[in-house]
């Protein structure tokens, strides 16, 4: 009497995944069966081939063939493992439509107050923004917004629980630092943290918005690799100041997203601090950290340069007292049009790769 595949499948039916306490057939990780005269073959599709109990699942499977069908027959199971589909980013983000990278490769030359006027600035020109604060080690967000006590409450929608953005002068915001204690430093190791972060990336709600802004932590490491690879559909601003030291640091941040595992197009460079302008001076410019640093590296890379943001007392104060300085109208400040033009030629850029 031949061997068929019902057989096979009812004698596998014995077989639990010793994780989840259902049959292997029931699973459907059964596939495959090939069956000639008394040689059986079947793919047992696991959920990674580096599983622990693998080895035990096939003898087990062998077992009941030989125990239910026939203990004469020849049985091979090929061990693999079922290819899962990375979700798109579009899938990740649902309605937002473009999304801006803030980075810098080194800490202290102002990327998040960049971030935080660039998403004002973007806003007032009528588009809908979203702002996050990505840098988990410092979140910047919470006090620049004036949000420190936050709540983040949570909603269902197709099945999935989401994070709702909280919301300040009409920009979506979503902060690490909305999370966790304030008044506790964030003792984590690197896989805790790119944990935390695609978590707090992809389970937003953010619903229909024109501009993602993400302001990314420092440097040029695994951190900033794995939100990059959450967002390969996105576009990078670099941050900087002009003293060179500061600007060996952009170009490994070039680098890093210019690599053939990212491929994220750089929009331009925004020299932070590019100079000194005291209250009482205004048309007085004083380049106390070099002058056209980032300019010249910009022609050097034939990178865009969208902004020279001025180092004045008010920018350091708004963002203090959580009312970021691009909330004021533009042509009362110089650091207003300097924002103000940042948003510009950020569109501006990010109309030239759509085209």
């Amino acid at each position: 009497m031949s061997i068929t595949e019902t057989q096979i499948k009812m004698a596998l039916s014995h077989v639990n995944d010793p994780d989840l306490g259902k049959s292997l057939v029931e699973l459907g990780m059964i596939e495959n069966i090939k069956i000639d005269g008394k040689k059986v073959s079947f793919d047992l599709v696991l959920t990674t081939i580096a599983c622990p109990m693998k080895k035990m699942m096939k003898d087990q499977c062998i077992e009941a063939i030989h125990e239910y069908v026939d203990h004469e027959a020849e049985v091979e199971v090929n061990l693999t493992a079922r290819q899962m589909k990375q979700p798109t980013q579009e899938e990740m983000f649902p309605g937002v439509k473009n999304v801006i990278l803030v980075a810098s490769g080194k800490g202290g030359v102002g990327k998040s107050t960049v971030a935080a006027n660039l998403a004002v600035a973007l806003s007032k020109t009528g588009a809908s923004v979203g702002l996050v604060d990505a840098d988990i080690y410092g979140p910047s967000v919470p006090i620049m917004f004036d949000m420190k006590d936050a709540e983040i409450y949570g909603t269902e929608r197709d099945g999935k629980s989401w994070m709702i953005p909280t919301e300040r002068y009409g920009i979506k915001l979503m902060s690490i630092g909305f999370l966790v204690d304030p008044k506790k430093a964030l003792a984590w190791r690197g896989s805790m943290v790119s944990n935390a972060l695609k978590q707090m990336l992809t389970e937003t709600l953010w619903d229909e918005i024109d501009y993602l802004v993400v302001d990314m932590p420092p440097g040029t490491g695994d951190i900033q690799l794995t939100i990059s690879q959450l967002l390969p559909h996105s576009c990078a601003i670099i941050v900087s100041t002009p003293q060179q030291v500061a600007l060996a640091d952009v170009v490994r941040g070039v680098e890093l997203f210019q690599n053939d595992k990212i491929n994220i197009p750089v929009l331009g460079f925004v020299e932070n601090m590019s100079y000194f302008t005291p209250a009482e001076l205004p048309d007085n410019k004083y380049y106390i950290f070099g002058k056209n640093g980032c300019r010249k590296l910009a022609e050097e890379m034939n990178i865009p340069l969208l902004g020279e943001i001025p180092l004045v007392q008010a920018i350091a104060e708004s963002g203090d007292n959580g009312h970021p300085v691009s909330l004021l109208e533009a042509e009362n400040t110089i650091e207003g049009k300097a924002f103000e033009q940042l948003a510009q030629n950020t569109i501006r850029e990010i109309c030239k790769l759509q085209k």
